[in-house]
């Protein structure tokens, strides 16, 4: 069986490692860059190369941005009382297609997932709690848990509602220390299972106006 040549192989290899791409898949790319213009695969290169380099994380909603704050959280225009959390980056390009919502974000990195690992200090949770804690007895803050409808979305969904409600502050017992906070689920606009990245902006609209106190 011939050998395909080193550089091929080596592309083809690294193309494989993507999510959703095969064997098949990977071939063929790595075959339709070879047959274009060297200065569009050096376009390419150049692409992936600054991609790490040129992306940092706002210090604020953890969103991936160009600058800190991220141009979301430094929008005067935006509710800063309206705090969309999401599981990460590719969910908050899916939300903020709904033109209606002129709220904030706060990606939290993923989802509490036992099975791989992943426990509420794996994620951005506690810089959620700290960012209420800033605004603690100065505005009327809602939090809406966009996490995805899968079973780690609603696990974390749920942890994250349980600590708002229930934690104290430090020493004392009894009452939140997040009373200025409601906390509200994205409705059943999306179906179990399903991702938001995938969901078109009717379906997501609808799940964010059937949101409901969690």
């Amino acid at each position: 069986m011939a050998q395909l040549p080193k550089s091929i192989q080596n592309l083809i290899n690294e193309f494989a490692k993507l999510p959703g791409i095969g064997p098949k898949t990977a071939q063929r790319l790595s075959f339709y860059l070879l047959k274009q213009p060297q200065i569009d695969v050096q376009a390419l290169g150049s692409a992936v190369s600054q991609l790490q380099k040129n992306i940092i994380y706002c210090s604020i909603c953890h969103n991936m941005a160009e600058k800190n704050p991220c141009s979301i959280c430094s929008d005067s225009k935006r509710d800063k009382n309206l705090i969309c959390v999401v599981e990460d980056s590719l969910d908050v390009q899916a939300m903020d297609q709904i033109a209606d919502f002129r709220g904030v974000y706060h990606v939290l990195g993923g989802a509490i997932s036992p099975l791989d690992g992943i426990g509420p200090e794996n994620l951005k949770i506690k810089e959620l709690f700290d960012r209420l804690t800033m605004s603690k007895g100065i505005f009327d803050i809602e939090v809406i848990l966009a996490t995805n409808p899968s079973l780690e979305g609603e696990a974390t969904a749920m942890y994250i509602a349980k600590q708002i409600k229930n934690h104290p502050p430090a020493g004392e017992a009894g009452n939140s220390k997040f009373k200025n906070v409601k906390v509200t689920r994205i409705g059943r606009g999306l179906p179990m299972g399903a991702d938001l990245e995938y969901a078109d902006e009717f379906t997501l609209s609808k799940a964010l106006e059937g949101r409901r106190e969690y």
